[in-house]
C-alpha cells in the first residue's frame, strides 16, 4: 500500500522476486533435465531388452558396440569441420555465432552417442548429422531467444496492450524552440 493514495502499487520495486515468481509458475529446463534422467534410463533399458529379445544379446551388444564407435567417428569428423568452419568465420571477420552453436551441438550429439542406448545414439546422430543438424540448430536457436528474450522485464518488445507497456508521444527539441 502505498502511504499517500492507499491503493498497492502497481509494479514490484524488487524484480527479482517477480522472476523468481514466474519461475516457479512453469516448470524450467532443470525440472525437464531431471525427468529426462530419471525416465531416460529407463527407456533404453527396455529398448535394448526389447532389441534383445528380438535379435539376440551379443548382436545387440555389437550393434550397440558399432554405434557407439561411429558415432565417436562422426563427432570426431564434425567436430573438426566446425573448428575448420569457426577459425575461417574468425579470420574473414564474421561472427561466428552458427559455428558456435554447430559446436553445441556436436558436443552434446556426441555425449549422447557415447552412451549406451538406442534412443539417445537416434537423437545423436540427428544432432551431429550433417543433414539434419540444421533442424537442431534452429531448435537450439529457438530455446535460446525464448530464454532470453521471453517473459521478463528485459523483454524488448512486450505484446500490445500489456501492463509494461507505455504509450506516449516522442517530443523532438529541435522542433519544439521553433
Amino acid at each position: 500500500m502505498t502511504p499517500m493514495t492507499g491503493a498497492r502499487p502497481e509494479f514490484s520495486a524488487t524484480p527479482g522476486k517477480a522472476r523468481r515468481a514466474a519461475r516457479r509458475r512453469r516448470p524450467g529446463l532443470s525440472a525437464l533435465a531431471v525427468l529426462l534422467l530419471l525416465v531416460m534410463p529407463l527407456l533404453e533399458i527396455g529398448v535394448i531388452l526389447a532389441v534383445g529379445r528380438t535379435i539376440g544379446g551379443w548382436p545387440t551388444f555389437l550393434l550397440l558396440l558399432v554405434e557407439s564407435l561411429f558415432g565417436a567417428w562422426l563427432m570426431k569428423h564434425e567436430g573438426r569441420e566446425a573448428w575448420r568452419a569457426f577459425v575461417m568465420a574468425l579470420q574473414s571477420g564474421r561472427m561466428p555465432a552458427k559455428e558456435i552453436a554447430d559446436a553445441v551441438l556436436i558436443l552434446v550429439g556426441g555425449a549422447l552417442l557415447l552412451t549406451p542406448g538406442f534412443i539417445t545414439d537416434i537423437i545423436g546422430f540427428l544432432v551431429v548429422a550433417p543433414p539434419t543438424r540444421p533442424l537442431a540448430r534452429r531448435f537450439l536457436q529457438a530455446m535460446v531467444e525464448r530464454r532470453l528474450l521471453g517473459a521478463g522485464p528485459w523483454n524488448p518488445a512486450p505484446a500490445p496492450g500489456s501492463p509494461h507497456v507505455v504509450t506516449g508521444e516522442v517530443i523532438d527539441n529541435d522542433d519544439a524552440g521553433r
